[in-house]
């Protein structure tokens, strides 16, 4: 079975999954290891002290160091799949942008790393790339799914007819930039009332610190909702609330009735989805109410990893 690596590139760490992929229909993907890495990308990309150039040859160098200690382990991969946060071009595969990472434009991850490591180097959105392993991963076959990722910010993933779709240039399903509070909280790409403001891991912190006046990670946040404490259960209540009401807008515009939640902030679900369920019946039009099906992913962050490996394989 052909082996290939895939990279799940985050803000301050790198995780690398070896996968043997399979054929998909009698042998689905096996992740056979995985090995994570420091790397403080969006330190590096404020670009306080270096240029452009010189922070992207370090982030180069830092992925190459990761893939040669990979390889030397495992010499038979073949190719390298990379979820990588930002806008991907799908016809040049170049990243023309990467809000997380500030500074990064029209840069070619994929021509300047293959040229490093001299082997096939595909290079597809984080969230795109969680999507198809959650679909190559599903227990029950189907040809469409949404992805949602519930983190710093929410990203989505769109799987049409059993193909990734990244849409014509690379930006298909920035749904954390659906406006669900008219005039609300300023958000990074310069509107107001982005979902991803209410219903991210960042969305909820500033929700409580509203409300208590205190700055708490989203994780402690829950688990203080679980302790009772009723400003930490309405951070999430209207994490939920946010995440419904643009999954009903989404569900107008593409008739797909699986829905995945995965991210970290997906932890917390419990606390979200009394609200998101209420949310999301009053909103959705009546002839999808009781046809959605909403999951939480059970693959932990294992997802962007394996579907990164099987876009390699399957671009190759």
């Amino acid at each position: 079975m052909a082996l290939m690596i895939g990279i799940d590139v985050g803000g301050t760490n790198l995780r690398l999954g070896v996968v043997e992929c399979g054929d998909m229909q009698n042998k689905p993907p096996r992740l056979l290891d995985e090995m994570r890495f420091q790397a403080d990308f969006s330190v590096l990309c404020k670009f306080h002290r270096k240029s452009p150039e010189q922070a992207w040859r370090e982030i180069l160098g830092t992925i190459v160091r990761a893939i040669e200690t990979v390889r030397a382990k495992y010499p038979a991969v073949m190719a390298v799949g990379i979820g990588f946060p930002g806008f991907i071009d799908p016809h040049t595969q170049k990243i023309s942008l990467s809000p997380n990472l500030p500074g990064l434009s029209n840069v070619d991850l994929s021509k300047d790393l293959g040229t490093l490591i001299a082997l096939p180097v595909i290079t597809e959105n984080d969230a795109l790339a969680a999507a198809y392993g959650e679909f190559v991963m599903a227990a029950a076959p189907t040809d469409n799914m949404i992805y949602l990722g519930l983190g710093t910010g929410v990203g989505g993933g769109l799987i049409l007819n059993g193909s990734p779709f990244p849409g014509q240039h690379g930006v298909a399903m920035e749904v954390g930039h659906i406006i669900t509070a008219p005039n609300g909280r300023l958000c990074g790409c310069g509107n107001h009332g982005c979902m991803e403001q209410y219903a991210s891991a960042s969305g909820v912190s500033i929700t409580y610190l509203e409300a208590s006046g205190e700055h708490c990670s989203a994780a402690e946040i829950a688990s203080r909702a679980g302790a009772g404490d009723q400003n930490a259960i309405a951070a999430y209540g209207l994490a939920g609330e946010s995440l419904a009401q643009a999954l009903a807008h989404i569900l107008k515009v593409i008739d797909v009735t699986e829905i995945v939640i995965g991210g970290g902030m997906s932890a917390g679900w419990q606390f979200m989805q009394p609200v998101f369920q209420q949310r999301l019946d009053q909103d959705l039009i009546p002839a999808l109410r009781g046809k959605v099906g909403v999951h939480i992913s059970d693959m932990g962050d294992h997802a962007g990893m394996i579907g990164a490996a099987m876009l390699a394989q399957k671009k190759i």
